[in-house]
């Protein structure tokens, strides 16, 4: 009997398969030129964009935001939110640079609408005001409570004194603290904010809020 041979096909050499790249690169280099070509232009556009575009109206809106700036400081609420028809207010900036103001342009509208007592629109921008430096984050939660306060939303108020409180380990935890217990205190909820203000002598007893608590919880007990 026979035996079969079986054939096997030989493997492509180096010079076919290196011919096989330059038919292809031949039939097609129109095309990877084209997509090279685009890359580069998209590129390019990003860059131009940046340079001609976003620097400058991110310095642009810097420089208004430094006007409103002193006006807040001096607290002018109300020309530092609107302006005053010569100088730019943080509402019209937002509605002229946008993103380009920075993040901490939430923050100042939200606080100028916080002193001129429009409490639901302090909420809703500092709502928008995210930040990594903790202590101003919390700062704006407790922003927040003091709107819902205005609005007679005491439960609203408690939750983001709690939440400005126990935002990292800040050093107004105290005073946020104290906020929430008030808030307990006004709500009828006697046995809550004595548990905070025994919180604030462990947590922070080197704090003006834990030399005060013991008076606190004092009267408290008295009037359970």
């Amino acid at each position: 009997m026979s035996k079969q041979v079986t054939k096997h096909h030989a493997e492509p050499t180096v010079q076919e398969a290196l011919s096989k790249s330059e038919e292809f690169f031949s039939k097609y280099k129109n095309h990877i030129f084209y997509g090279i070509g685009g890359v580069i232009l998209l590129f390019g556009l990003g860059f131009a964009y940046q340079k001609m575009v976003r620097e400058p109206k991110k310095e642009e809106a810097m420089s208004q935001m430094f006007l409103a700036e002193q006006a807040f400081r001096n607290d002018s609420f109300e020309m530092a939110l609107n302006g005053d028809g010569n100088v730019l207010g943080f509402a019209q900036i937002w509605d002229e640079y946008g993103a380009a103001a920075g993040k901490a342009i939430h923050f100042y509208i939200g606080i100028c609408h916080l002193q001129l007592e429009e409490y639901q629109a302090a909420i809703d921008a500092l709502e928008k005001y995210k930040s990594k430096d903790f202590i101003v984050q919390a700062r704006a939660y407790c922003c927040i409570g003091d709107a819902y306060v205005g609005l007679n939303n005491l439960k609203k108020a408690e939750e983001f004194y709690l939440k400005a409180a126990r935002h990292h380990d800040n050093v107004l935890a105290a005073a946020y603290l104290k906020k929430a217990a008030i808030i307990l205190e006004e709500t009828g909820a006697l046995q809550q904010a004595i548990k905070l203000y025994e919180e604030i002598k462990v947590k922070y007893p080197q704090t003006l809020e834990a030399y005060e608590a013991d008076k606190y919880i004092a009267r408290l007990q008295i009037a359970q």
